[in-house]
């Protein structure tokens, strides 16, 4: 009778860490900062504003990316990880983008809501019911530029035109996308010269697009009196093109420290799933923004 022997992979568990406190502090202050921010509040006899709330949370957050984050590449490189770990982090990074995803949707949904429901009962489709008689000379049409109340939400002058800055940056991001999608076949073919080329031009690209973005906002406020302030159509504008400017940022940043990385020689065609995970953020990223292109600028 043969004996049978069975082998079993290691599965590296790490010491116990203060990452997960701090990431937990720094987001609960961020969050408060930002609410604080945006409703003007104070706290305390030194009226310590939201701003400096949000900034003190932002600097936690990063000092907290870079410990966390700095140690998992330490374990990697030392060989601690094995294919289930591998597969342990795939799964994770993908759920988070299942969550980002559903953290969008729900912005789109509010924003159809407010398009195709909210908007016509206003103005006037179906029974009026109140709304006739707060507001019975208004007529609803979007961009809704003549609010209900003007006097409370003074309505925008204009809205951004689709083809100026916004389709230069959906240009500048679907070019991002095939230069970053250049970077990883080079990385697995071995072609570090091509990596960083690659890698080089998404993070410009990237770059660009925040810039033309925040020109476009100066443009919005200083000249159209579009604003936060300036009804739904402003806050449902701003809310979204917002919030996917804040993860273009972030995945700048990851993608410059994937570049710093590539630099330093890390990485091989086998084992490279930290640039794999930036890549399909940053590709997630592209597919947000051509949504907010079609649905928020040109329809």
């Amino acid at each position: 009778m043969s004996q049978q022997t069975t082998t079993h992979e290691n599965y590296y568990v790490p010491a116990q860490s203060k990452w997960p406190i701090v990431g937990t502090l720094a987001l609960l202050t961020t969050v408060y900062g930002l609410g604080s921010w945006f409703n003007d509040l104070k706290a305390g006899r030194d009226e310590l504003s939201g701003p400096v709330i949000f900034f003190v949370g932002a600097l936690l957050i990063a000092y907290m990316m870079f410990g966390w984050f700095g140690a998992v590449v330490r374990e990697g490189r030392a060989g601690l990880y094995s294919a289930q770990m591998d597969r342990s982090f795939r799964w994770g990074m993908s759920w988070f983008i299942f969550s980002e995803v559903m953290f969008f949707l729900a912005f789109f949904g509010v924003l159809f809501y407010i398009r195709y429901w909210v908007g016509p009962w206003l103005g006037g489709e179906g029974d009026k019911g109140v709304s006739a008689m707060l507001w019975p000379n208004f007529e609803y049409s979007w961009p809704l530029l003549n609010n209900p109340d003007p006097k409370l939400y003074p309505a925008p002058e204009g809205t951004i035109s689709p083809w100026g800055l916004p389709l230069i940056n959906t240009i500048l991001l679907v070019t991002s996308s095939f230069t970053l999608t250049w970077a990883h076949h080079a990385l697995r073919k071995g072609n570090r010269k091509h990596l960083k080329l690659g890698l080089g031009l998404t993070v410009l690209l990237g770059a660009a697009f925040l810039i033309l973005q925040i020109e476009e906002y100066i443009h919005a406020y200083t000249e159209l009196g579009l604003t936060l302030g300036s009804g739904i159509y402003g806050a449902t504008f701003f809310m979204l093109t917002g919030f996917h400017g804040a993860h273009v940022t972030m995945g700048a940043i990851i993608l410059t420290v994937m570049l710093v990385r590539s630099f330093r020689g890390h990485f091989t065609p086998e084992q490279h799933f930290g640039f794999e995970a930036a890549a399909w953020y940053w590709h997630f990223v592209d597919v947000v923004w051509i949504g907010l292109f079609v649905f928020v600028y040109v329809i």
